[in-house]
C-alpha cells in the first residue's frame, strides 16, 4: 500500500484495490447477484454497489431511483414495496438483490456502498450494526451531509469516503487553498476528471496521502488509464471492465 490504511476495510495485500463497479457493469447485469458472482470468479473481493430503500424499507442493491433504465419494469423504487420490486428483471433475466442477501452470499467480499437516497441511510447503518460488518463496508455518497450523518450514527467503526463537498475541499488543499475537511473519512473516491476539469493528479494524491487518506478513482475502463493511475500512486480503481483491470494489475505484478 502507499500508506498504512486507517481502517480495516482497506486492509488489502496489493498496492491497488481493484473494485468491481456494480459487479462489472460492462456485462449488462449491473448490481445483480449474477454480476457479483462473475466478479468473484475473476478473483475480486472489493465490490462497488448502490442502495435504495423500497416503500416498505427493504434495502435494494440498485443504482437508479427508478426501475426503468435496466429492468423490464417501471416505477420509483421508493414508491414500491419489495414484493413489486422483486418481480423486476435486469436485462429481462436477473432479479434485483437485497443488499443483505449479497452480504450473506459473498462473506469474503468488501463493499463500497453508495447511498443514493436519504431513506436508505438508516437501514444501511442498522444492517451493518446487526451483521457486525464494520470491516466489510465503506459508505459513500455524492452528498457530504449524508456520509457525515452515517458517521455520526455509526461512529468510527464505520468506514466512510468523502462526498462532493469533501472532495472539493481536498482538491483545494492540494492547490494550496485552506479548506475544512470532515474528520474520520478514510478515503476520497473521485472521478479522474469532472466536466473537463482534472481532479486526480500528483498533488491531489500526495495531499490525500499526507492526511492518511486513500484515493480511489472511478469509473476507469481503459487499460492505459488504469496503468497511468497506478503509476500516479492511487490506491484503488473502480471499473466496469473487470477482466481488463485484472489483466493490467497482473502484468504489473500488482494483482493480489
Amino acid at each position: 500500500m502507499n500508506h498504512a490504511p486507517r481502517h480495516s476495510y482497506l486492509d488489502h495485500p496489493g498496492p491497488v484495490l481493484p473494485f468491481a463497479h456494480r459487479g462489472g457493469a460492462a456485462g449488462g447485469l449491473e448490481n445483480t447477484a449474477a454480476a457479483f458472482r462473475t466478479a468473484a470468479a475473476e478473483g475480486y473481493r472489493y465490490f462497488e454497489t448502490d442502495v435504495h430503500a423500497t416503500a416498505d424499507g427493504r434495502l435494494v442493491a440498485f443504482h437508479d431511483a427508478t426501475l426503468d433504465r435496466v429492468t423490464d419494469a417501471r416505477g420509483r423504487i421508493a414508491d414500491l414495496p419489495w414484493s413489486r420490486v422483486r418481480e423486476a428483471r435486469v436485462a429481462g433475466t436477473e432479479p434485483l438483490a437485497l443488499f443483505e442477501e449479497l452480504l450473506e452470499e459473498f462473506p469474503g467480499a468488501r463493499w463500497n456502498v453508495d447511498v443514493k437516497a436519504e431513506p436508505a441511510l438508516l437501514p444501511l447503518v442498522e444492517l451493518v450494526r446487526r451483521t457486525n460488518s464494520w470491516d466489510r463496508i465503506c459508505v459513500g455518497s455524492f452528498s457530504e451531509s449524508r456520509v457525515a450523518r452515517a458517521q455520526r450514527l455509526a461512529g468510527p467503526r464505520l468506514a466512510t469516503s468523502y462526498g462532493v463537498g469533501g472532495v472539493l475541499a481536498l482538491r483545494l488543499r492540494s492547490l494550496g487553498v485552506p479548506a475544512p475537511l470532515r474528520r474520520g473519512a478514510v478515503c476520497a473516491q473521485v472521478p479522474e476528471e469532472q466536466h473537463g476539469i482534472r481532479v486526480v493528479d500528483g498533488r491531489f494524491v500526495r495531499t490525500a496521502h499526507a492526511l492518511g487518506l486513500q484515493v480511489h478513482v472511478w469509473t476507469v475502463n481503459e487499460a492505459d488509464r488504469m496503468a497511468a493511475l497506478a503509476d500516479l500512486g492511487v490506491d484503488g480503481i473502480m471499473t466496469d471492465q473487470i477482466a481488463t483491470l485484472r489483466s493490467v494489475l497482473t502484468e504489473r505484478g500488482a494483482w493480489a
